[in-house]
């Protein structure tokens, strides 16, 4: 009964092509929501997940980088104690006011002081050494070659942040902002930049571990002692995760996306399993004789649900195949896209599911195989 399935498939494919198209549509569509999903909040840990950093220490009750507030200077010294930290250095969160040599109305940038030294931690991973030592000079930033536009300025050209001058001496690639612009100075020119007098130390603290496996361990070590004023310490795995999580449920964005992803699915289960229906009532007659011959109704909706996941895999396969084109073009254009290994694995089990669940609903046509429609 099995071959039966596949050779229903091959001889009759026209009849399935609509269901099959109709699977691959909603599996690319999964797939391409699941990787700007993945590439949008990714964007909001990014400061973490860029850099080379094990432990990251904050104001307590920080949900994500954006959100955090200075803490005292004194704290350095603390860390520097820990006998598994090997190198540490300040990072300094400014929020910030553009105004560029062009009019493009308001535009709020998140100002990153980072240590420019070739060692430095923050951004070692996105940020070439060439263009990280050009942040020395007075007033220099960078920003991603995506938001020129949003900026309304070139390279080389001066604009202002909070009313003071900086110039753009580079461009990366890969820092696209949730909400707002990256923009990468020196610690020296964030702390100018910055016009909250309340802020007098650095909004983190960073630090490199000799074995980087013990960053759980070391970060709990690090919290609790409020000799040097209130702070806590996460490792950065863990605090990628908090910000993640934050604006995936926290923010309200999210659950937008999450109920979008149901009615996807949805609408995908329903297109497919009317296109199953009607190929299955399409062949009442074959299956009758194959019932009057014997073979029974269970066997039968084998068949069916032997044809629903051929369906479903042909599907996937084709919505593979183009989602593969499609995020490649993403990449190109700079849209913030990411797939790795669970999120695939979790789009083919969606994508399968739905032929699951069409191929059940299919199975409702075989209460009409009866060997007297023969008669008729």
């Amino acid at each position: 009964m099995v071959a039966l399935a596949r050779k229903t498939l091959i001889y009759e494919w026209r009849r399935f092509l609509p269901a099959m198209l109709a699977v691959g549509f909603a599996g690319l569509l999964q797939l391409l929501q699941i990787a700007l999903v993945l590439g949008i909040f990714g964007a909001t840990s990014l400061y973490i997940t860029g850099s080379s950093a094990d432990v990251w220490v904050g104001y307590p009750g920080t949900q994500n980088v954006g959100s955090g507030r200075s803490i005292d200077a004194d704290v350095e010294s603390r860390i520097l104690l820990d006998p598994a930290v090997t190198q540490i250095e300040p990072y300094i969160w400014v929020d910030g006011d553009w105004r560029g040599p062009h009019e493009t109305g308001g535009v709020s940038v998140f100002v990153s002081g980072i240590d420019p030294a070739a060692d430095g931690l923050m951004f070692s991973r996105v940020l070439p050494p060439a263009l990280r030592a050009r942040l020395a000079e007075p007033d220099a930033i960078v920003v991603d070659r995506s938001a020129l536009d949003q900026l309304g300025v070139g390279l080389g050209q001066i604009a202002t942040i909070n009313g003071h001058q900086v110039h753009v001496v580079g461009v990366a690639s890969g820092l696209r902002a949730l909400g707002g612009v990256n923009v990468l100075c020196s610690l020296d020119t964030a702390r100018r930049l910055d016009s909250d007098v309340d802020d007098i130390g650095p909004t983190y603290l960073v630090a490199r571990l000799r074995d980087p496996r013990q960053a759980d361990a070391v970060a709990q070590r690090l919290r609790g002692d409020k000799a040097f004023g209130p702070y806590t310490a996460w490792s950065a795995r863990d605090f990628a995760r908090r910000s993640e999580l934050y604006w995936l449920f926290d923010t309200g964005a999210g659950a937008g996306v999450l109920f979008l992803a149901g009615i996807v699915f949805l609408v995908g289960a329903v297109i497919t399993s009317q296109t199953l229906i009607a190929a299955v009532n399409g062949s009442v007659r074959e299956y009758a004789t194959l019932n009057a011959l014997g073979v029974g109704v269970a066997a039968l909706r084998r068949v069916v649900l032997e044809q629903a996941f051929w369906v479903g895999a042909l599907g996937l396969l084709g919505a593979g195949v183009f989602g593969i084109v499609m995020l490649l073009l993403a990449h190109s254009q700079d849209v913030p896209v990411v797939l790795n290994a669970p999120a695939a694995l979790a789009c083919i089990l969606l994508v399968m599911g739905l032929a699951a669940v069409s191929g059940l609903a299919a199975m409702r046509s075989l209460r009409r195989v009866d060997p007297a429609t023969l008669l008729r």
